[in-house]
């Protein structure tokens, strides 16, 4: 089976577990709740800062989103959590980090954080070799911390803007630049499992495995808020939060 081939059923295996039918109709109020009657304050200010143009698709992808979330991927994490002992579901997190080291050191290396690149790497060294493949974390305790760098955070410091906010199906709230960005460190992270040869079916299930583990690691609920503006306020927030990693 060709390399394409085997990328295309990664990316099936996991539709599949996250699958469910979209949903236009925007969600409902509670009853008893009362419709705002003023714009929020600062909203008008937020809608000029972050570009919006597909609101349209945006909301009805964020409540997609929920309603997946809701009626297949919890579930599915519930039942995962609750066959998984603490220990092995601990185990599961730390490898699929210790993988993540890979992408986070290439990014590093690319926009010149040469300190952050060489602590990447210890810890991968060290979690790889002590911490057997990655399943045991002996890198934080002794003081190697865990750092975060995508490609959209390197696009970011070369002076790329994030371009339009934009919701996408199963992963959330992204923005044009950081999505781009996350098909190259797709791309990164399927050519190192590439290297591990293994055969179709267990690379599936390590896809499958690392979907279930990293929504397991999000504590994150929809409309768990309760506000009527939970979707302008996610938006701020994701926004705000890319422009501070950037900065740093």
């Amino acid at each position: 089976m060709n390399a394409l081939t085997k990328k295309l059923n990664s990316l099936l295996c996991i539709a599949f577990v996250l699958s469910l039918s979209a949903c236009s109709s925007k969600p409902k109020l509670e009853s008893d709740a009362i419709p705002p009657r003023v714009e929020q304050p600062g909203e008008a200010v937020n809608r000029q800062v972050y570009d919006d143009p597909f609101e349209g698709f945006n909301r009805r992808m964020y409540y997609f989103n929920a309603k997946a979330d809701e009626y297949v991927i919890l579930p599915v994490v519930s039942g995962y959590k609750a066959v998984m002992p603490d220990f092995a579901e601990t185990g599961v997190s730390n490898f699929f980090s210790n993988l993540g080291e890979i992408p986070t050191f290439i990014n590093a290396v690319l926009q010149f954080k040469l300190g952050v690149a060489g602590e990447t790497l210890a810890r991968f060294a060290t979690n790889s070799t002590i911490g057997l493949a990655g399943f045991i974390d002996v890198a934080t305790p002794i003081g190697l911390d865990k750092q975060n760098e995508d490609f959209g955070q390197t696009l970011g410091h070369w002076g790329v803007g994030p371009g339009p906010y934009l919701v996408l199906p199963f992963l959330g709230p992204s923005s044009v630049r950081d999505a781009t960005g996350s098909l190259v460190d797709m791309a990164a992270y399927q050519a190192t499992i590439d290297e591990f040869g293994m055969k179709d079916e267990e690379e599936l299930f390590l896809n499958f495995l690392r979907s279930i583990d990293a929504r397991a690691n999000v504590p994150f609920r929809y409309y768990a808020s309760g506000s009527a503006f939970e979707y302008e306020r996610m938006r701020t927030l994701y926004m705000k939060y890319r422009e501070l990693q950037i900065e740093r």
